[in-house]
């Protein structure tokens, strides 16, 4: 009886830490574009570009990190896979067949911020699991930083 207790108390506490996290780590994201958005203002877009790529500190954390796209799907900026910078991936769709990147440039043409969700390979797991990337525009560029959701 005890431990059926202690089961179902561990049970609901980390049902009430899961949501509260999401909610830390959609602030962490929305928080990492606003600060590329204030570093692209003040210093150049080709100057946040190459801070992105070199892995500045100030662009990567523990749970998320800022990356740079131009409008026609082109990546100029990516700190943990270089090997995707200059390429142009829209037409690579999620696990799932979402062509998530064309959705991502169409609602930053159409309404310049969002979210879009989609499921992608987590790096930290190697599991596919829920994604979700907030982007902003910016001229002819998109900030982008994404939270992994977990399954």
């Amino acid at each position: 009886m005890k431990n059926t207790i202690v089961a179902m108390l561990l049970a609901t506490s980390a049902l009430a830490y899961a949501p509260a996290r999401a909610a830390d780590n959609a602030a962490a994201a929305i928080a990492m574009v606003d600060k590329g958005a204030a570093y692209l203002q003040k210093n150049g877009k080709e100057a946040l570009i190459k801070e992105v790529n070199n892995k500045n500190p100030e662009f990567v954390t523990d749970t998320t990190y800022l990356t740079v796209r131009a409008l026609d799907g082109t990546q100029l900026a990516h700190p943990t896979n270089p090997k995707l910078v200059g390429k142009n991936m829209v037409v690579l769709p999620d696990a799932d067949g979402k062509l998530f990147r064309k959705e991502i440039i169409d609602q930053a043409a159409a309404k310049g911020k969002g979210w879009v969700d989609y499921r992608y390979n987590n790096p930290n797991t190697g599991e596919i699991e829920k994604k979700s990337t907030y982007f902003v525009k910016h001229g002819d560029i998109i900030l982008e930083a994404g939270i992994y959701k977990g399954k």
